[in-house]
Formats: C-alpha cells, structure tokens, sequence
C-alpha cells in the first residue's frame, strides 16, 4: 500500500479491525520509509460481482436483496416474526446467493430459498407466500400444496420422536 503521506510503495499492517455498520475492514500501517514513518489508515471491502435476476419472462434485473424483504414482510404481516429475525433470513439469503459465485440467478431459485426460511420460522407466513409465489390457479391444487405441507410436518414431527 503507498503511503499517503511519501508516496512509499512499502508499509506494513500495525493493525486490523472489521466495520460491522460498513462491512469493512480497517487496516492501520506504518510506513516502511527510514525518514517517514508516519502511520496511516485504509479501509477494504469486498468487492461483489453484480448479481442479475433472471425473471420468469427472460428479462434480467439487478439483485435486489431489497425486494426480498418486502415479500418476506408481506408474508410476515400480522405474525410474530421481529425485524430482527427478517433481516437475519435476508442477509442469509444474500449470502446463499453470493456464494454461489453465478452471475444470474433465476426468480424461482430466489423464492425457492425465501420459502426454506419461512418453513423454518413460521408455517403461516411460509403459506402466505406460497400461496402467490406458486401462483395456484385453484384451491385444488392450494390444498395439495398444503396436504403435502402437513404431511411433510408429521413426518418430521415423526422423527424427533
């Protein structure tokens, strides 16, 4: 790293701390130059790849873990889930998708992940999305979806006993 104050191509890490509100990490240095020595700070962050939405019609839009939000708070309405734990399944969510190193992600893989989470933290809201995320075109096919739901829950119930 160039020291700001010579312009030293040499420096060395007196100290580092992670920015949680930023998400960055701070480095204190000391310039290696004999006659400098002056001490200076530097942020890094990491540095993301632009993740694209591939939508249902083939169109592509920017990710926005935003957007993500708002459906899991609209499926939350009226439930006892805190901001809290929302913004906790978003940025569990955000990082699912960042690891996956893929530059496009489909809609559907995307409501595929937000409905693991609401399984996990509440029944109601996970139906709730379900219920406009699958776009049933009938409560035949709703109550199969919830029949299944059921019958997935006493199986799991099954085996904790």
């Amino acid at each position: 790293m160039k020291c700001i104050y010579c312009g030293c191509k040499d420096s060395k890490v007196i100290d580092s701390r992670y920015v949680e509100e930023n998400n960055l990490i701070r480095r204190r240095r000391e310039c290696l130059n004999p006659e400098c020595q002056k001490r200076f700070n530097t942020y890094e962050t990491v540095e993301m790849l632009p993740i694209m939405v591939v939508k249902t019609d083939n169109s592509r839009q920017a990710f926005d873990p935003l957007k993500i939000k708002q459906g899991i708070l609209k499926a939350c309405e009226k439930r006892p889930v805190s901001v809290a734990k929302i913004d906790e399944m978003v940025n569990d969510i955000e990082k699912q998708i960042q690891n996956t190193l893929k530059q496009e992600i489909t809609s559907a893989e995307i409501g595929e992940m937000i409905m693991e989470k609401l399984k996990e933290v509440d029944e109601v809201a996970y139906i709730r999305f379900a219920s406009v995320y699958r776009k049933f075109t009938d409560v035949t096919h709703f109550m199969e979806f919830i029949k299944d739901f059921e019958d997935m829950l006493n199986n799991g119930n099954k085996a904790k006993k």
